[in-house]
């Protein structure tokens, strides 16, 4: 089968971050076949960025908007895949930098009954406020302001070193993140009942899992940075993470209210 990849960015209220996003997918070594934009409710800023990516891409990029009524990103997430024209998704979070290699990467190391878990460079506050000023993107491990060093290298001959436990589910990151949308389908998607931040990424890897997709972790690989902000409110976390770990103790493979409900 050959493989047609769908980028999905979310994205909420952060046009400066996106439009740094979207200038890393212009530099892509290889593309994708679409990009899919996950909206939660942006303001015309936003808007008006992907407008703008619209005239600069020879792929389409497509926007999903949502009116804001809260911490909804599941649903948004799921409306775009749904709509998805590829076959494989490559997901992260408008406030990431890649790697020029990045997609090339997802790509080289997918298979079939798998999905991929990647990592992320951080960048400092003060390092973050640098390139929004600068808007150079050219990153790497050695650089100030450049964190966790090991997940911002990359490096083909050590990757296959850290490929790791294929069952564990804990510690997924849907800001680098990849799958094939069957599997995906397969369990009825993102759980649309987990409002607000935290866990909805955690508790679809163990639904996937729990139908015997199995986890691919890359570090040194698929190389992104993510861009310093404060951290979101976590009042809705431990419903959230309570939803994950009865998923994992019932292995319950699809959640009632997912992507068949949008």
């Amino acid at each position: 089968m050959s493989i047609k990849a769908s980028l999905l960015i979310s994205t909420y209220n952060w046009p400066q971050a996106l439009d740094l996003t979207l200038k890393s997918v212009l530099q892509q070594a290889v593309m994708p076949f679409e990009i899919l934009i996950a909206d939660d409710g942006s303001t015309k800023e936003t808007e008006d960025i992907i407008k703008k990516y619209q005239s600069l891409f020879t792929i389409p990029l497509k926007h999903f908007w949502q009116e804001d009524k809260g911490f909804r990103k599941t649903i948004i997430l799921n409306t775009a895949i749904k709509n998805a024209e590829g076959n494989y998704i490559i997901q992260i979070d408008g406030d990431i930098i890649l790697h020029p290699y990045f997609i090339a990467d997802h790509l080289r190391y997918c298979l079939h009954d798998y999905f991929i878990k990647g990592s992320r460079g951080r960048l400092t506050k003060e390092k973050s406020e640098s390139i929004f000023q600068s808007k150079n993107i050219h990153l790497h491990s050695l650089m100030w302001g450049v964190q966790s060093r090991i997940n911002s290298t990359r490096c083909k001959l050590l990757c296959p070193l850290f490929f790791g436990n294929p069952t564990k589910t804990d510690d997924l990151r849907g800001c680098n993140f990849s799958f094939w949308k069957k599997d995906f389908i397969a369990v009825n998607g993102y759980n649309n009942d987990l409002h607000g931040w935290g866990h909805e990424d955690i508790e679809l890897a163990a639904r996937l899992v729990n139908i015997g997709i199995n986890r691919r972790q890359l570090k040194m690989a698929a190389v992104c940075f993510h861009i310093h902000h404060e951290l979101s409110s976590k009042n809705r976390e431990d419903y959230n993470l309570k939803v994950y770990k009865e998923v994992v103790e019932k292995k319950l493979i699809r959640c009632d209210n997912g992507i068949d409900q949008v």
